[in-house]
């Protein structure tokens, strides 16, 4: 089975990471992959057993989603976008896969709605029309307009065969974020959540008895690493580490560095051994993100969470206040933030009962797997 996926991260990497870890799956089924990204280079990443395809790349202006710049940090125009299409078109065509994943749109990436829709009707009209699906996170961006909510359901029942949401409909249903209809729902496959398999310990304890800080792979995080400088400086008898990522990282990591003074504190970058850090770690300081809430789950690690919330952006929130009745888990809310207001939080959770490692609802990949081989059997 060929199987394409399609995804653009334009602000973190949490999008292509989640976008590759259902990659994985489909080649550990034995299947071949081919993944197009049209965001930054993410070269963190793993894509083992994947063929990667990279579009002319875009990412946002911030939290403007609606200003796409390119890695020259101009304005993508015209001639730019439609580079990017005819790639995409162009890909779709001489790969003719079985399956077809757009990660998030509908739902979302309505600024690069025009490179979609081109890729869904050159799909379409493939001598054989693959199975098509959507793949989205347990809780989107809700649409701010009633209009954005039809306009995604039409193009969901006009082209899609399903649409994977990848979580637990009795932990967290897309109701939660979505004005779900009841024509939409008998296109929803609940899959459980999608993360690789739990990281095994560190071979070098790594991480052991730290706070660490992370804000993923965009550059949006330097307010939580400020805040965590500080209250290190509060509780000395803790090192912290701040994991810094992004296109800027150097850049960061120096500025930072500037304000540790003499601090239990290292700054460097982001570390690909950062999942089995977690199994050491006394706590870890992060915002609320798919795939960081899920590595932190299934690592049991007692756990701040400062959602990221910038431009009215309500997911993360969301997700953290479904998670902050767990043991051992805190919310910080970005207008509350500061060294003092983190310390506490973390004292919090260093002294909360211990939290159980989870069993059971992290295969999503495995099961969008076999819904998709599904799918295409009864199409025959």
């Amino acid at each position: 089975m060929k199987v394409m996926i399609v995804v653009t991260h334009l602000l973190g990497t949490g999008h292509l990471s989640r976008a590759l870890t259902l990659g994985r799956a489909f080649v550990q089924d034995g299947h071949q992959v081919l993944v197009v990204t049209g965001g930054m280079p993410a070269p963190q990443l793993n894509v083992t057993g994947m063929t990667l395809l990279g579009l002319p790349p875009l990412r946002s202006d911030g939290t403007d989603f609606t200003r796409l710049l390119t890695q020259t940090d101009e304005v993508a125009d015209v001639a730019y976008l439609a580079g990017r299409q005819a790639a995409l078109v162009e890909a779709v065509r001489s790969f003719a896969p079985d399956v077809l994943i757009t990660e998030l749109f509908p739902f979302g990436r309505r600024s690069l709605s025009a490179e979609f829709i081109a890729l869904l009707k050159a799909a379409s009209a493939l001598p054989k029309r693959p199975v098509i699906l959507g793949s989205i996170r347990d809780i989107l961006a809700p649409p701010s307009k009633p209009s954005k909510a039809t306009r995604a359901e039409e193009i969901v029942l006009t082209t899609y065969d399903g649409v994977l949401v990848h979580s637990d409909s009795q932990m967290v249903s897309l109701d939660v974020s979505w004005p779900v209809s009841e024509r939409l729902r008998p296109r929803l496959y609940y899959t459980g959540f999608v993360a690789p398999d739990a990281a095994p310990p560190h071979p070098d304890a790594l991480g052991q008895g730290e706070v660490l800080v992370s804000a993923g792979g965009g550059s949006v995080g330097q307010p939580i690493f400020r805040a965590a400088i500080e209250a290190a400086q509060k509780m000395t008898n803790r090192r912290w580490r701040l994991l810094v990522g992004g296109q800027d990282a150097q850049v960061r990591i120096a500025q930072l560095s500037d304000l540790v003074g003499i601090a239990n504190v290292t700054v460097e970058p982001v570390r690909p051994d950062f999942r089995q850090m977690l199994r050491h770690a006394a706590a870890s300081v992060s915002m609320c993100g798919y795939n960081t809430a899920l590595d932190i789950l299934q690592a049991a690690t007692p756990a701040v969470f400062v959602p990221f919330d910038d431009g009215n952006e309500v997911e993360q929130t969301l997700r953290a206040q479904s998670l902050s009745d767990q043991p051992g888990v805190a919310l910080v809310a970005s207008h509350d933030l500061s060294g003092a207001s983190l310390a506490q939080a973390v004292d919090r959770v260093l002294n909360a009962p211990a939290r159980p490692v989870p069993d059971h609802g992290f295969d999503g990949a495995a099961k969008s797997v076999e819904i998709a081989k599904a799918l295409l059997e009864r199409r025959g």
